[in-house]
């Protein structure tokens, strides 16, 4: 069976979505796209054969042609696009995030409920990087003991000039944020964010930044953001456990030594890092939601969680004191 796939949003991300499921993964067809800018969406489709032009994200959700729906619009828009598709019974993959604010992660929370079923994928792409689901293996394999501290770094070489500190939280440490929750396995409980002395290339931005984070149990997380590192596109990750550590291991297919040192290929951008992980959680969505399945990737409650975590870490970059993350109960949809 071919998956009939329409896209609400035409950008960069939708774009690449786009040849993903047509040159690289199999089982799905680009049938229907809409963008708010019509003519990016008319050239995309240009491509597509037989691929309609929607005027609106709307219209894609109830073309009867489509039997799933990815959502890549601008992240405000989510919520209407993804509450649309389960109300039409009809599974949607939704980039991160699942929506703007936690009322708006409710709303979409609420219309699974009524459905009674989860239909919502949310776009976490690291749990199925293969380095991070490797990590994942160790620890839960009781290999370095109960985690204590988990370490995380997300450096960029450079970010564009509209790119503000709120964004070194919402756009960039919510990836750390999720994969610290599926990593140990237990919701984040309250976190600091700490400014360190700025960056000179990163100008009037507050960069880099580390969050103290806990977790339910008492883990500690700390995510380190540097935005303006030049070297290049840079993941860490480090558990330390009671009788040991595992750690993402250093990229790159060679170990090049010369000219008196050692070293590996840094990735440029988020891209080339997690090229493979894009590719697997397309796959596996497709396969789940053409087989009739329910997903099993990141959910709405995943996304909730996330936005709450990040409407705390604004909370203390602002404030300079600890808040609390205070989660409402979790449905047994998602349990």
């Amino acid at each position: 069976m071919t998956l009939k796939v329409g896209v609400i949003g035409t950008g960069m991300i939708g774009q690449d979505h786009i040849r993903r499921l047509t040159h690289v993964v199999s089982g799905a067809q680009v049938v229907a796209v809409a963008d708010a800018e019509q003519a990016v969406a008319e050239k995309v489709a240009a491509n597509l054969p037989g691929a309609r032009v929607h005027t609106t994200g709307a219209e894609v959700v109830a073309d009867p042609d489509v039997d799933a729906v990815i959502v890549c619009s601008w992240g405000p828009t989510h919520e209407e696009y993804v509450v649309a598709s389960v109300d039409a019974g009809k599974p949607v993959f939704c980039e991160k995030p699942l929506a703007t604010t936690t009322d708006a992660c409710l709303r979409i929370i609420e219309a699974e409920g009524r459905a009674g079923r989860r239909l919502v994928q949310v776009g976490f792409m690291r749990r199925y990087d293969a380095d991070y689901r490797a990590l994942k293996q160790v620890v839960d394999s009781g290999a370095v003991g109960a985690p204590l501290i988990f370490h995380s770094g997300h450096r960029n070489p450079s970010v564009p000039a509209h790119y503000t500190k709120d964004m070194a939280i919402v756009d960039t440490a919510v990836h750390d944020f999720d994969v610290s929750r599926w990593l140990l396995g237990e919701e984040l409980a309250a976190i600091r964010v700490i400014a360190a002395k700025p960056n000179s290339q990163g100008v009037d931005l507050q960069d880099p930044l580390l969050m103290i984070i806990e977790t339910t149990s008492g883990v500690l997380v700390n995510v380190e953001t540097s935005v303006n590192i030049r070297y290049g596109y840079d993941i860490r990750g480090e558990v330390v456990g009671e009788s040991g550590t595992a750690a993402l291991a250093e990229r790159g297919p060679v170990v090049l030594r010369s000219a008196g040192s050692v070293g590996v290929a840094v990735p440029q951008d988020w891209r080339e890092r997690f090229i493979a992980a894009y590719d697997v959680e397309l796959q596996e969505w497709i396969d789940e939601v053409s087989a009739g399945a329910d997903p099993t990737g990141p959910s709405s409650w995943d996304g909730y969680a996330a936005q709450v975590v990040c409407d705390a870490g604004l909370a203390a970059l602002y404030g300079g004191e600890r808040v609390e993350i205070r989660l409402v109960d979790k449905p047994a949809l998602y349990t």
